[in-house]
């Protein structure tokens, strides 16, 4: 078998992967209820293989009061073929023993994806994900490079918070849903890791010289 580390390959490697990473919407759902006493309006978390995001969401999923969110590396637009916005622009495929959406050519192959982000340039998504998205219990939105590297920025100079530039796009798509919600409804960005990693991707991005 070809094991990804992510949601992905034959069966029953992502239902494996999933309960281990159901974890991380379980604590968002009891911290949420013990400090609120309901549960959040939306979740928001990238999506390359989908382990960050389907761990996210599993817990919420028999809520339909509660938006799942998950947010795509469209790297230098989806207009381009410079992306990995697989569910945005990718189409229903086999590979790696799995059938789910793939970005591929007129020929059903395998197509170079790009993202600024090294976790989110797959060309696939998790077929788990390729599910709630065909069943609408998941909606999926493509981010930019240059939006989720402002989230970047902004994250770390208004909360000190540092997240690593996969979850930056999940940042990216709150600050453009935040203006549309209440000012008591609840939203929650899954941060899948630290930034430390990508300070010097996103110099070079910038073209800032950094002494590496």
């Amino acid at each position: 078998h070809y094991v990804l580390g992510s949601v992905m390959g034959p069966h029953p490697f992502p239902t494996i992967v999933r309960d281990f990473q159901k974890v991380i919407g379980q604590e968002i759902r009891q911290q949420l209820l013990q400090e609120t006493g309901r549960l959040p309006d939306a979740v928001l978390a990238c999506v390359g293989g989908g382990s960050n995001a389907i761990g996210s969401f599993f817990a919420f999923l028999d809520d339909p009061s509660v938006s799942l969110i998950g947010c795509e590396a469209a790297g230098h637009g989806v207009e381009t073929d410079q992306h990995a916005a697989t569910i945005t622009k990718g189409r229903v495929g086999i590979f790696h023993g799995m059938k789910s959406y793939f970005c591929q050519d007129e020929y059903g192959q395998i197509v170079p994806v790009y993202s600024i982000s090294a976790g989110l340039d797959y060309p696939g998504i998790s077929p788990e994900h390729a599910f709630l998205h065909e069943c609408k219990r998941a909606a999926y939105v493509p981010i930019t490079d240059d939006d989720a590297v402002a989230a970047f920025e902004y994250l770390s100079r208004t909360e000190g918070i540092i997240p690593a530039i996969e979850s930056a796009h999940a940042v990216a798509h709150a600050r453009k849903l935040a203006p549309l919600m209440a000012a008591d409804q609840i939203m929650v960005i899954t941060l899948s890791g630290r930034g430390d990693k990508d300070v010097a991707a996103i110099a070079r991005y910038k073209g800032v010289g950094l002494y590496e």
